[in-house]
């Protein structure tokens, strides 16, 4: 089931994002320098817009940055294909295994770490919103 959301201003960052890591992919490095840039950007946006470092929104879009910036070097450039099939799932069918994986996160659970939570995370159905509500 498609899962776009032409109305959120998050859905259209992710979306420039997807392109811009496919173009990357596609051979124009570019691509690669101008996701990390926008992400810097919707980073901030967030940080500004939730008035906290420490919201969940922010922590997916920082984390998913520090994979950007991972991939970015030399030796690591085909993880980029992680971040580029991520986020157009994300885009395409709302399921973000960027925020599930922030959802284990100790700071972020008030359950104890267990294959139950593990399963939970990364095979419920996506939900508006983000996955700490379907957790």
């Amino acid at each position: 089931m498609l899962m776009l959301d032409f109305k959120d201003i998050g859905w259209w960052y992710w979306l420039v994002t997807a392109f811009l890591l496919t173009a990357g992919l596609a051979g124009y490095s570019w691509g690669f320098t101008l996701a990390i840039g926008l992400t810097v950007v919707h980073l901030a946006h967030y940080i500004i817009r939730e008035r906290s470092i420490t919201a969940f929104s922010v922590q997916v879009r920082f984390w998913y940055l520090l994979l950007l910036v991972a991939s970015y070097l030399d030796p690591l450039q085909l993880l980029f294909w992680v971040p580029t099939i991520g986020t157009w799932a994300r885009e395409l069918f709302g399921y973000c295994t960027m925020a599930r994986c922030v959802s284990l996160l100790p700071w972020n659970r008030s359950e104890a770490f267990s294959l139950s939570l593990l399963k939970r995370a990364f095979l419920s159905r996506p939900v508006r919103g983000n996955i700490m509500q379907g957790l």
